[in-house]
């Protein structure tokens, strides 16, 4: 027997049976079901006394459920005596509201991560965190794993003929420069304006794209509204195509209806976050051996960060 387990939320479990099978540790199991007023009630079926125990859940939609149920998670797993427990988010919900943007807001990053240290969690693997500083929000120990090595290949694969990286937003400069520094390729920004929440005006792009393969690098795309617009100026300035690497498929609202209308010319995402339905546009990259081999490393006592050292 494996002297560490992991555990299955509802929000991902395809994910979590991948990471299973790549780590040769079964899925441990949990009973977890809703009461009749919609409460989470949960019941660890087997022993986890003196175990280092891994929760495999993202807070994506509906954000406040998949929440809740990995407290409670872990609540029960503290509470059955487990030696440690590493909470797994994938995609770390809330993530957006990481400081005070404006009079009387909260910070619901901190707030999440407070309640996840509350709870009992010992460690934190996520991915491609939204905000690099939300680390910070932590006082234990947070592994943000780089999503960004899940599209390099892809992207050497596809054999552009004149390819360059765009950054679609100023925010999103320090991501886009890593994927350019890594491909040897050149960046362009599109400087856009945000009026309000999940609505983007683009503005002016910086730098040249006539008669170039554009790859749009973000680490989540939701409504779609900003890689969308973000698509059409660089193809009204000369773009050949545009490829977007999304690390996190959010996709609400009208986000599937822009992407099917073709300014996007591929949107590449990963598996943090099941797809709410298929396109023909969209093509889904794993992080199941990026998480799998993270857990490895962390029970076993090995280096993480070089396994972003190419």
């Amino acid at each position: 027997m494996s002297h560490y387990m992991i555990f299955s939320g509802t929000a991902n479990p395809e994910l979590t049976e991948e990471i299973s099978k790549y780590l040769d540790v079964p899925v441990s199991k949990a009973t977890i079901n809703r009461f009749s007023d919609g409460e989470i009630n949960i019941q660890i079926a087997e022993s986890v006394r003196g175990k280092d125990v891994y929760i495999v859940q993202p807070t994506s939609a509906p954000a406040n459920a998949n929440l809740m149920e990995l407290l409670i998670m872990v609540d029960a797993l503290k509470r059955s005596s487990a030696k440690s427990i590493t909470a797994v988010i994938p995609y770390y919900g809330y993530a957006r509201q990481d400081r005070k943007a404006a009079p009387r807001v909260p910070i619901s990053a901190k707030l999440v991560a407070d309640m996840l240290e509350t709870a009992g969690v010992t460690r934190v693997v996520t991915v491609d965190l939204h905000a690099a500083q939300i680390q910070g929000f932590f006082s234990i120990p947070v592994d943000n794993l780089y999503g960004a090595n899940l599209f390099l290949d892809y992207i050497k694969e596809k054999n552009l003929k004149n390819p360059i990286i765009a950054s679609p937003d100023i925010g999103g400069v320090a991501r886009a420069r890593y994927f350019a520094e890594k491909l040897g390729l050149d960046m362009v920004i599109v400087d856009k304006r945000r009026e309000k929440a999940n609505e983007a005006e683009v503005m002016n792009v910086i730098g040249s794209v006539e008669g170039k393969d554009v790859i749009l690098i973000d680490d989540m795309v939701d409504t779609a509204g900003t890689m969308v617009k973000g698509a059409k100026a660089l193809k009204d300035l000369g773009a050949t195509s545009v490829m977007a690497c999304c690390t996190h498929p959010v996709l609400s609202g009208p986000a599937f209806d822009r992407i099917e209308s073709g300014a996007i010319d591929e949107l590449v995402v990963s598996n943090t976050i099941p797809l709410k339905k298929e396109s023909s546009h969209i093509k889904v990259l794993s992080t199941a051996k990026l998480l799998g081999e993270v857990i490895r490393r962390i029970n076993n006592n090995e280096s993480v960060n070089s396994l972003f050292d190419m």
